[in-house]
């Protein structure tokens, strides 16, 4: 837990729930449903695309998340990495707009995602789905909970068709490992896939090689409470804050299926 010196998770939830949902209200301006935003927009690289809002509700965010924790570091997409995030023991971790490509476009699923690590290890998150009206949130040891209502990832008796969404070649190769499985659309912010995972629309969430941080530190702590787990194919648990904040191929899944489903993508 947080140390005397510095707020409780339970104080810190409600502000990070409301900046979570004025950075929602400030984004919607520039959304348009089924065709291209409204905001300007550019690209990082060859093909990474940034928006106007992305950059509104990182300075907000960043502004707001501060202020409530000011000993703790700052990482964020769209934020210039600084490396004194290292030293520090709590570190916000932010993705503004999870799924810009989808924002730009005009598909309703994107998300605003903040995850306050501790020592590696994310200890409260919150994830806003404006355009779907979900909030989900998390606190270490406290449940998952998504618009007030507990989350439990999927009880689904492992010898039936899973639901799976992910990257077409990892949802091939763990069907030849576990038999047919019933494929839903891939959906293009992984917060949000993660999320459903913990709130059992999805059994298996499915992770590319370089996801980062942002993408996917808040979701983790969901799937955790919601009696799921996030994992390399090796089994192993993401360590957030490093150097390099980047991860290899990962599943989201039941801890009851976990066996199972990791056990395919190895083969």
């Amino acid at each position: 837990m947080l140390s005397p010196a510095t707020p409780s998770l339970s104080s810190l939830a409600p502000a990070v729930r409301d900046a979570a949902r004025r950075a929602g209200d400030l984004a919607l301006p520039y959304f348009r449903a089924g065709a291209q935003t409204a905001a300007k927009l550019w690209y990082k690289g060859q093909s990474s695309p940034v928006t106007e809002a992305d950059i509104a509700l990182d300075l907000f965010l960043k502004q707001h998340l501060t202020e409530l924790l000011p000993q703790a570091g700052w990482l964020s997409e769209e934020t210039a990495d600084d490396p004194s995030r290292l030293q520090q023991s709590h570190v916000w971790i932010v993705d503004p707009i999870d799924g810009t490509r989808a924002f730009a476009s005009g598909h309703p699923d994107w998300a605003i995602s903040i995850a306050l690590v501790k020592d590696g290890r994310p200890v409260l998150g919150v994830l806003h789905a404006p355009i779907h009206d979900r909030l989900y949130e998390a606190r270490i040891g406290e449940g998952a909970w998504c618009n007030g209502e507990r989350m439990q990832a999927s009880a689904t008796d492992p010898h039936s068709a899973p639901k799976v969404a992910g990257p077409k070649p990892l949802v091939d190769r763990l069907e030849r490992g576990v038999g047919p499985v019933e494929r839903l659309p891939k959906v293009p912010s992984l917060a949000l896939r993660l999320a459903r995972v913990a709130e059992a629309s999805i059994d298996i969430g499915l992770v590319s090689a370089n996801a980062q941080d942002w993408d996917i530190a808040a979701a983790d702590l969901m799937l955790h409470e919601a009696g799921a787990m996030l994992t390399g194919f090796d089994g192993s648990t993401p360590i957030y804050n490093k150097p390099v904040p980047s991860h290899g191929e990962m599943i989201a899944v039941s801890s009851r299926l976990h066996p199972r489903a990791i056990g395919a993508m190895r083969a």
